[in-house]
């Protein structure tokens, strides 16, 4: 047999060499180049088949819930190839009764010991590397969040496990394409029972009072035990909406206008926490197609051979499908999947959520609970709300007391103007002190933030000579507050806005924001633009947001963590941003 011949060609010496573009090591080694053996590289973070495949290890994560994705091979891998001799694992509350399991595995499987952090963890900006090395650990492994504070910025190796969650995606899509009219129009009428084709701002203008008007009956329904804003306010279940029923409705249903160019498709945001990131892209891709019609689908007839189990079994089932996908709207949605950098697609937190555009028409949170949704609500109050729980697999209609919210953190500002401004009356007295307040529970701290409000407060005109009082605490209270002495009139806590937004009513003195320490102090200066109008005079404003920015690369001002990370870009609507400065 003959040598196979080459289709390259051998260049010669006259021909001109290709210039260098990069440097550093070959990808082929010296001997390969003489004829020896070739090995392909290996990527330095690619899983080893002998950790994947090893039986031992399998059959121990097969004690974890197999819809958990702990990410334990990764974990394993990267503990033996950086000779991890401790590990701390620190996780949120809800995957601590996981947390003794994990560390015995990962104790039987590496030569580190496991040492596992119970305080408490709100979120990844929580995460304790400080902590972590203060007690030995070479390594931590926070599970539950996304990647907040960046692996260079920790102070000993950090693995982050988001912990994915397989739910029910079927399930999901056929409960949003049951509950929620493909089309805009229908979709106004069935579930916010308005005509969408109304000129626009009469369509939001009826929806926000329609919308207030709920949320004002149900609060007042659940009491006034409560504390804390709007967590009284009962979900209204899904089945409350109109659902076709009868056969006529159910054919106009599936029958809904097809290729109708006047007929817009209803426009849905969905957003969820990192657990479910990737159950929102499967929504996503789900509804941006729409159903084929049910009379296009081939007519089925039973088997001709007798006792043929098997082919009646498969005709039962197809048949239960059909019956099923009669009750779905079968057109395409416009779906947006919002994101706030340096978050994932989709991605929110309790204290960072985006601004959606005008013309969205519902926002749908997939997750349980409703801190992490009451964010992305606050910042946009005219914008009906919807969260589907994977757990409990309940769809239903949330609701916010936005005004309670607006008129309690009203008063703490203005409170807070006034203390910067002597009372004659007094004989020259202020009304009291300021203490800012620097978050030691892991990294809510931000030393920018306090930097940037001591300063404003140095720069601020006022009648006033005292500086104010630095306080370092992990977590405040209501009873911590109660100790200082009344001196101390106003309070700015950097750890988590939500901390003075839903409990500062309970505080017994004001508790600001950063942000609203700004607004305070006259350094918040805004241009013509939505997402701060109307708040600089009070937070009065009905139409707009409290803007959640606080982790945000593209926040409105300094007194957040990462504000001027993020490159300018425009906003949803198309429009640029808003021009916001620090300076007064």
């Amino acid at each position: 047999m003959s040598e196979p011949v080459s289709s390259v060609k051998t260049p010669t010496s006259s021909a001109s060499k290709p210039k260098k573009r990069f440097v550093g090591t070959s990808s082929t080694s010296s001997r390969t180049r003489a004829g020896g053996p070739s090995k392909a590289r290996v990527p330095l973070n690619q899983i080893p088949d002998e950790i994947l495949n090893d039986p031992e290890i399998n059959r121990a994560i097969g004690a974890l819930p197999s819809n958990y994705n702990f990410e334990i091979h990764k974990t394993i891998h990267q503990m033996r190839r950086d000779n991890v001799q401790a590990v701390a694992l620190q996780m949120p509350e809800g995957l601590m009764i996981y947390g003794c399991l994990i560390g015995d595995i990962l104790e039987r499987f590496t030569s580190a010991h496991p040492i596992l952090l119970a305080d408490v963890t709100y979120g990844a900006c929580c995460i304790d590397d400080f902590t972590a090395r203060s007690l030995g650990a070479d390594m931590i492994v926070h599970y539950g969040h996304s990647c907040l504070i960046p692996t260079t910025q920790t102070t000993l190796k950090t693995l982050y496990v988001f912990v994915e969650i397989s739910i029910d995606a079927h399930h999901l899509v056929s409960t949003v394409r049951t509950a929620f009219p493909s089309s805009k129009n229908a979709f106004g009428q069935a579930v916010l029972h308005v005509d969408r084709r109304a000129a626009g701002h009469a369509v939001n203008q009826e929806v926000n009072e329609q919308l207030r008007a709920e949320a004002a009956e149900k609060v007042a329904a659940a009491g006034e035990g409560r504390k804390r804003i709007m967590v009284g306010v009962e979900p209204e279940p899904v089945e409350d909406f109109p659902n076709p029923t009868t056969e006529e409705e159910k054919k106009n249903k599936t029958n809904e206008k097809d290729g109708d160019d006047e007929e817009l498709p209803t426009k849905l945001a969905l957003v969820s926490t990192i657990q479910f990131v990737a159950s929102v892209q499967v929504l996503r891709n789900q509804l941006e197609e729409s159903l084929p019609p049910l009379s296009s689908q081939p007519t089925r007839s039973e088997p001709t051979v007798e006792g043929d189990a098997q082919a009646l079994a498969v005709l039962e089932k197809e048949n239960e499908k059909d019956e099923e996908e009669k009750g779905l709207w079968r057109g395409k949605y416009e779906i947006v999947v919002p994101q706030a950098r340096p978050l994932s697609p989709g991605e929110i937190l309790g204290c960072t959520a985006p601004k959606l555009a005008s013309d969205v028409d519902a926002l749908l949170y997939v997750g349980d609970g409703r801190f992490h949704l009451e964010s992305i609500m606050i910042a946009n109050p005219t914008v009906p709300a919807f969260r589907y729980d994977p757990y409990s697999k309940k769809f239903t209609r949330e609701l916010y007391d936005h005004e309670s919210m607006r008129e309690s953190r009203s008063q703490a500002v203005n409170v807070a103007r006034k203390s910067l401004v002597v009372d004659t009356t007094e004989k020259g007295k202020g009304q009291g002190s300021w203490a800012v307040v620097l978050g030691t529970l892991g990294r809510q701290g931000s030393v920018s933030v306090i930097d940037s409000i001591t300063s404003s407060l140095a720069e601020t005109k006022t009648d006033r000579t005292e500086p104010p009082l630095p306080l370092l605490i992990s977590e405040l209270s209501p009873a911590k507050v109660s100790l200082f002495p009344p001196s101390i009139s106003i309070f700015v806590q950097t750890s988590c806005p939500r901390l003075s937004i839903d409990w500062g009513a309970a505080f017994g003195r004001p508790v600001l924001t950063p942000y609203e320490a700004s607004l305070a102090l006259g350094k918040v200066k805004v241009s013509a633009g939505e997402r701060t109008a109307g708040w600089e005079g009070g937070m009065t404003d009905r139409g707009e947001g409290y803007p959640m920015d606080f982790w945000a690369d593209d926040s409105l001002g300094p007194w957040t963590p990462r504000h001027g990370l993020g490159r300018p870009k425009r906003s949803a609507t198309g429009a640029k941003p808003a021009v916001v400065s620090g300076v007064a």
